[in-house]
């Protein structure tokens, strides 16, 4: 069996309050997109899992620790499945890149074993032990209104997006601590997103609180955003999660494919691809 497990794109993100667990309270209007690493899962007669990572991103990743050891074991532990696995994840999705790539490996392992017959006891331990983005994936497109409760996006919408990766791993962690301002809580009203250009409209009024952060760590970030921004058919462009893969939104492929072509011009020493909606 052989999974496609989808990366994620913040299409805004703001950063409400510091809990007391030391987790920041976020809200974020995010979607889904069909850059994705392939995970093959087969069953086996071992005491142990086998888990390797092969592609192009996966150097950084512990092979001992990691989003995929992690589910299996809480799965097994909280006796939710008994048999053991050889899983192989192929990553094409960058890592602390803002993606989302090993919460979203964990997210459809879980789908796949548990046949979706699951409650949120099993999920808030998870999303406990992997990160808080964990839950993003159980949605293609929607708003986080806040660590516990997501809005399904009544509307669907196909969007294309530029990607560019400058080959900065950022700290998530680090990223927060930085974090000075706060946010006012945002409204969410699906009447404000019921078409395309709505929803379009709304978005480039909201930024992601987390760039300026990485933009003064990174120079080279806001160098990317605003070439981007330039470029023919793009409505907006901005940092994904806490960095550092920048993003470019577009309403069709051809104007994205030609955007996508100078931007490896301009930049030709970061990788950087085209992906859409799901």
């Amino acid at each position: 069996m052989v999974l496609k497990s989808f990366s994620k794109i913040n299409l805004s993100l703001s950063v409400n309050k510091k809990l007391k667990n030391g987790l920041h309270n976020i809200q974020s209007y995010y979607c889904l997109i069909n850059l994705h690493d392939k995970i093959k899962i087969t069953k086996i007669k071992s005491d142990r899992d086998i888990v390797k990572f092969t592609g192009k991103f996966s150097r950084n990743i512990n092979k001992k620790n990691n989003s995929i050891t992690k589910v299996l074991n809480i799965l097994r532990h909280k006796k939710f499945i008994s048999n053991y696995y050889s899983v192989e994840i192929k990553k094409e999705i960058p890592v602390f890149a803002g993606l989302g790539g090993g919460s979203s490996n964990a997210a459809f392992l879980t789908q796949h074993l548990l046949r979706k017959k699951y409650d949120k006891a099993i999920l808030k331990i998870l999303e406990q032990k992997v990160g808080s983005d964990f839950r993003l994936f159980f949605h293609k497109q929607g708003f986080l209104k806040d660590l516990r409760t997501i809005k399904d996006l009544n509307k669907k919408n196909l969007l294309y997006f530029l990607l560019v990766f400058p080959n900065i791993k950022c700290s998530t962690r680090y990223i927060y601590s930085k974090v000075r301002k706060y946010s006012k809580k945002l409204d969410y009203d699906s009447k404000k997103i019921n078409t395309r250009s709505k929803f379009i409209k709304l978005l480039n009024n909201y930024d992601n609180d987390l760039q300026s952060i990485v933009e003064k760590r990174y120079l080279v970030i806001k160098k990317i955003i605003d070439e981007i921004k330039q470029k023919k058919g793009c409505y907006f462009s901005k940092m994904t999660g806490s960095g550092s893969v920048c993003y470019g939104v577009f309403l069709n492929k051809k104007t994205a494919k030609a955007a996508l072509k100078r931007i490896k011009q301009k930049f030709p020493n970061y990788w950087s691809t085209l992906a859409k909606t799901i």
